[in-house]
């Protein structure tokens, strides 16, 4: 009683009709914040794609496309269309006047004019595509291949490999879907969509890093994408006699669908957690760092831990970067990583896991580090379903050069 009469004497009135104005006020402040963030755009035409070394935004699909044109003169089409929209849709603006034969705009996701909202549309292309239809055969990237299974990998063909990766990403989930949909609707006639995996990137919490599923920050250790020399070493494709003329400036970017068994990982106590990552989970600090809240920052040294004692030898970061000169070749890459959260299977199970995606300028640097990672201790609690290995095109340089062109130009009819 007392409590009650407590809890009555201190509720406040509210008057009829005030809590739905300050609800609509409170979306209305919302919805104005997201407006004005969306006018940020990034630069679409350069020596490189954006959407690699790009500020990573919050919201992403991959989409994965079988290529239906009839002949090289299609392709080449398709690939001027799909610049075309990316230029565009980057860009933001008034939607331009319809091509003949095809309807105006009217989907108006972003409101009357198109906010760029920092999105960005990656294209790479996958080893199916240099098959026979188009003579590209001789010009495929030396490393690009299918993505075989590794030993803990459960691969679903209907979420695996493609001609060409779409890659798009943005601040906010309506500028993806907008652009997803439209890159569909102007390439219909070019390119039929294989599969596609929605993503998203948490905010950090609290500071620094955000994380996985898992609970642990994800993507700590990258090269500084700022730092051109050190991209130019171990992201973009230099030229040389090893690769193509024309994949100079581009990437092999890797993608793998990684669902997480996180009932049985939740049942792992936070220390044995910490040892199969080797890292602290809050801090997201190496397992030896004497202070548990240290930055997440602090890049793992194994020095004065030859035998594993502190971080153990067969831990994710371990494995990912050994430390060895025999590995110091095969221990870097860029990753630019999502989470997905899809319906539960047939059996009730929940279906979420990690989005997998790294570039790097070789692409026997992925597999020689997924290689090691077959013995990891994390292997017993994630399992591989799907992606593929693709090459991300070199950058369109202006308004007259299109995604592909060096691959495309010059070929033999």
């Amino acid at each position: 009683m007392l409590a009650g009469a407590a809890a009555a004497a201190t509720t406040k009135f509210v008057p009829a009709g005030t809590a739905q104005a300050e609800g609509t006020a409170y979306q209305d402040g919302y919805n104005k914040l997201a407006t004005e963030d969306s006018t940020q755009s990034v630069p679409f035409y350069g020596q490189h794609q954006a959407g690699i070394a790009s500020p990573q935004q919050t919201a992403a699909a991959f989409l994965s496309f079988e290529v239906t044109a009839g002949n090289r003169d299609e392709l080449t089409d398709l690939f001027r269309t799909l610049t075309e929209r990316a230029a565009f849709l980057t860009k933001g603006g008034a939607p331009p006047p319809p091509r003949p034969g095809t309807p105006p705009e009217q989907r108006h996701l972003l409101g009357p004019t198109m906010l760029p909202d920092d999105l960005t549309v990656t294209v790479a292309v996958g080893a199916s595509l240099f098959d026979g239809r188009y003579g590209l055969a001789p010009r495929k990237p030396a490393q690009l291949k299918t993505m075989r299974a590794f030993s803990h990998d459960d691969l679903d063909a209907k979420i695996t490999h493609g001609d060409l990766l779409v890659q798009v990403c943005a601040n906010h989930r309506d500028t993806v879907g907008n652009a997803m949909l439209d890159i569909m609707r102007q390439t219909s006639g070019g390119m039929r969509l294989r599969w596609r995996i929605d993503a998203f990137r948490f905010p950090p919490r609290p500071v620094g890093i955000p994380r996985d599923w898992m609970g642990f920050k994800d993507g700590i250790s990258n090269p500084e994408t700022t730092n051109a020399s050190q991209m130019n070493q171990v992201v973009w494709v230099q030229r040389s006699r090893a690769e193509p003329a024309w994949t100079t400036g581009g990437t092999y970017q890797a993608l793998r669908i990684i669902r997480m068994d996180l009932d049985k990982w939740d049942k792992v106590p936070v220390e044995q957690q910490e040892r199969v990552f080797g890292r602290r989970k809050i801090s997201g600090a190496p397992l030896y760092a004497s202070d548990p809240n240290a930055s997440d920052e602090l890049d793992p040294i194994y020095t004065n831990d030859p035998q594993g004692q502190l971080v153990p030898l067969n831990c994710h970061i371990r494995l990912a970067n050994p430390q060895t000169p025999q590995t110091a070749a095969t221990s870097t890459i860029l990753r630019r990583s999502y989470q997905y959260d899809q319906s539960p299977d047939e059996a009730g199970n929940v279906n979420m896991g990690h989005t997998f995606c790294c570039f790097q300028q070789q692409l026997n640097t992925y597999i020689a580090m997924q290689t090691r990672l077959e013995t990891e201790m994390l292997a017993a609690y994630i399992t591989p379903i799907g992606g593929g290995y693709f090459f991300a095109l070199p950058g369109v340089r202006n308004a007259q050069d299109y995604y592909a062109s060096g691959l495309l130009s010059g070929l033999r009819r």
